[in-house]
Formats: C-alpha cells, structure tokens, sequence
C-alpha cells in the first residue's frame, strides 16, 4: 500500500495551554480528512495532554518535540517517552535548535532514537548542516554521521517505520527554502545511508521530510522534488490559515503523482 504524505507542525515554546487549545479548535474546523496526508501536531509537555483531548483523530496525531532517554529515574525536570507513550505516535528527535542550543551530540540523538523506537514511538530524525559546514563543503559528512550514529542501535525491523527530516539549517527562517536541487542532492544522500545500512526495503519504507521556511507558495515545489514525502513545518504552523494551505499543498501533490 501507498504511503502517505507527511505534515508535521512543530510548535515549539511559542503557545500557551489556552493558545493551543484554540489553535487546535481552528485546525479541526479548517483542515479536512485527507486520507493522502497524515498530520501530525507537536505542542509543548504541557499542552500534549489537553491536546490529546481535543483533536479529531480522524485528521491529527500527536508527536513529542523531545524527550529523555531513560524511561524513569531521579531526573528532575525531564519527560521520558515511556510517558509519553500513551499520548503521541511521534517524536521529534535531534532538532537543530536541541542540537544548537541544548548542545545534544550524536550519541545522546542516538539514544533518544533507541527511547522512542522502545517505547512504541516513530521518531522523526533531524538532520543537516549549519551555514559554515555548507560553505567548507561538509554537507555530506554531517549528514553521513548524524543519521549513522543515530540509527546505531536500530535493526532494519526497528528503522523501517522511521521518519527522516532535513533540516538545513542556514535555509530555516530564511526568506526562501532551499532550491530544489539542493533538497534532492540532500534527500538522495539521506536515502543512500539508509539503503547502505539496512537495504533497498527499508529505505523505500522510510518517509522524507523537508523543514525550512515551508510558506504556502513553496509547497508544490517542494513537494515535487523525488523522495520528499512531506514537511516539517514550524512558523508557519502557528497560524491556521497557513498550515491549512500548506496541507491542503501537500494534498493537491500527492494527487498530481497518483
């Protein structure tokens, strides 16, 4: 059976319990059931729990935008997966802004991947290269290293229900996504270090995102670059409106292939 397309909405510290609650009243007016596109919603710890409540599940999932990688234990401050598993099918794991501003390292993404994949949860791995490793020609080691150290522990049983997202990070928040080519030479290579690490069946299993300035007007685009199975959308998510169209995008694309 054919897969369907991805949208992931990544919220992060930006909404209160109340504002999501709203936002998610809005989005279960505006978005209808397209059954060639699953989306998925990530609020804050907070909100998962209230949201779990409110969203018409015939339209929306839940996903983590992080968690830790032990399932219990004297950790003040953290939320583990394992409690988390009731409430999101989906986590997002080793976001740029995680990596950046909470110095996590590959082998700490590599455990959280472990965590989710434990615990019954599809983890959605970030990966890509800052401005500087573009500039010196790294893209391909960055990209090579972060996904190899992070599926380390995975079978190809295990990997064949993860989610990939390239995430450039010089392209997020910038005026423009990045260009089609680039997304594709990116994509290919993201897809040739799973094929080389489990095979043929287990990289045609795995679904592709793009994240980084996801505006409306860049879906179709975006959307037909080969091997791309959806976004990970963060800004723009936040406003109903656009989120509404950019499903409605991804929806009109995978038509356009069937």
């Amino acid at each position: 059976m054919k897969q369907s397309k991805l949208v992931v909405a990544n919220w992060k510290m930006y909404l209160s319990t109340h504002d999501t609650s709203v936002l998610i009243n809005r989005l279960n007016k505006k978005v209808p059931v397209y059954r060639n596109v699953e989306v998925v919603l990530s609020p804050s710890y907070l909100s998962l729990q209230p949201a779990s409540m409110e969203i018409d599940r015939r339209k929306f999932r839940l996903a983590a935008q992080d968690g830790f990688y032990k399932d219990e234990g004297a950790f003040t401050g953290a939320v583990s997966y394992s409690q988390m598993r009731e409430l999101v099918h989906y986590a997002i794991v080793g976001h740029s802004e995680r990596r950046r501003f909470f110095n996590e390292n590959l082998d700490e993404v590599r455990d959280k991947v472990a965590a989710c994949v434990r615990n019954g949860i599809t983890p959605i791995l970030c990966v890509g290269e800052t401005k500087q490793e573009r500039n010196e020609n790294e893209t391909k080691q960055v990209l090579h290293d972060q996904i190899v150290t992070a599926l380390s522990d995975l079978t190809s049983e295990d990997a064949e229900d993860l989610v990939l997202a390239y995430e450039p990070v010089w392209a997020i928040g910038a005026e423009e996504p990045a260009k089609p080519d680039t997304i594709k030479d990116a994509v290919d290579w993201m897809r040739y270090q799973v094929r080389e690490l489990y095979g043929q069946k287990t990289e045609s299993s795995i679904r592709v995102l793009y994240g980084g300035s996801d505006e409306p007007q860049y879906v179709s685009g975006i959307m037909e670059v080969d091997g791309v199975d959806g976004l990970l959308v963060g800004r723009a998510s936040l406003n109903f409106e656009q989120f509404g169209d950019i499903i409605t995008g991804v929806h009109l694309a995978a038509l356009s292939k069937d």
